[in-house]
């Protein structure tokens, strides 16, 4: 699996579940305290704004739709944010629907579209001396459906199953779309 961007590994993620810090921020951005509210909420949009624009820009590779799609975001992450349990770090709660909005936003404007999961071979090696920004620019010159599929499943590390779920598509596609990326990627960077 690449990784565009240094996530916290998982020891790192448990100890951020419960962080007391984050949950007086979630509070405070419930709080009936209008003001109260209000700080707090820009301040977990500023906490995460840079990371999560990062995901929506990787997926629709379009800075307008990128920030259409963290804006939508950010609104859910405020309607919804009193259904936060803190079973996760609050992190991936927010980028999971940063990454359904982005993907929302790829559908809405005409660009998601896959190709016959029939119509390509087996997967590529990948070679193993690339930049993160080599690799970074070579994904963003994918197609719209095979970019979304390969960084969802080999760089955000969702499972094929929740990438056909997200999407709309069988797990047989997600598959064949990323072989399909790495087929590409790899004619790109040879």
């Amino acid at each position: 699996m690449f990784r565009l961007a240094t996530p916290p590994d998982i020891a790192e993620r448990d100890s951020l579940r419960n962080d007391p810090f984050e949950t007086n921020l979630v509070e405070r951005c419930q709080s009936v305290d209008l003001l109260v509210r209000r700080t707090a909420q820009r301040e977990l949009y500023e906490r995460y704004k840079r990371a999560m624009f990062s995901t929506a820009y990787r997926i629709t590779n379009d800075y307008d739709h990128a920030n259409d799609a963290l804006q939508d975001a950010f609104v859910d992450v405020f309607r919804s944010l009193g259904q936060f349990a803190f079973r996760s770090a609050l992190g991936g709660w927010i980028k999971t629907i940063v990454v359904r909005q982005a993907i929302r936003k790829q559908q809405l404007e005409g660009r998601f579209l896959t190709l016959d999961e029939a119509f390509h071979d087996q997967p590529a090696p990948f070679l193993d001396t690339l930049s993160g920004a080599e690799l970074d620019a070579a994904i963003r010159t994918l197609p719209d459906g095979a970019r979304t599929i390969f960084l969802l499943a080999e760089v955000e590390g969702y499972t094929h199953k929740e990438v056909a779920g997200m999407l709309g598509i069988s797990e047989g596609t997600s598959k064949s779309q990323v072989s399909y990326a790495r087929k590409l990627l790899r004619q790109r960077l040879s």
